[in-house]
């Protein structure tokens, strides 16, 4: 549950200023989320495969590997979401604890 909730932050922070702006759509459906369990232990995996995410998020500054050269600042989306969703993960672990005891 909490693993959807931090994609949809990324993915609503990834949808214009301050953020990236959206140009067609794919870079923003690119997160995703995998939950997997092993016994009681769960481990959410969340990121993109989308090339630019790193970009994005952090800024470049420099020349690619195609030669081209760049100033990009960074957009961030994926840090602020993580921030703003650690109060709501915290209250969704609590009371799946307590559920459990």
């Amino acid at each position: 549950m909490s693993a959807a909730l931090l994609v949809a932050s990324i993915r609503q922070r990834a949808s214009g200023r301050p953020g990236p702006r959206v140009i067609t759509g794919r870079y923003r459906a690119s997160w995703q989320s995998e939950v997997t369990a092993a016994g009681a232990v769960f481990v959410a995996q969340i990121g993109s495969g989308a090339p630019q995410a790193r970009r994005l998020e952090y800024g470049f500054v420099g020349t690619d590997s195609l030669g081209r050269r760049y100033a990009q600042p960074p957009f961030p989306h994926v840090g602020p979401a993580v921030e703003a969703s650690g109060p709501v993960v915290a209250r969704i672990l609590g009371a799946a604890v307590e559920r459990a005891l």
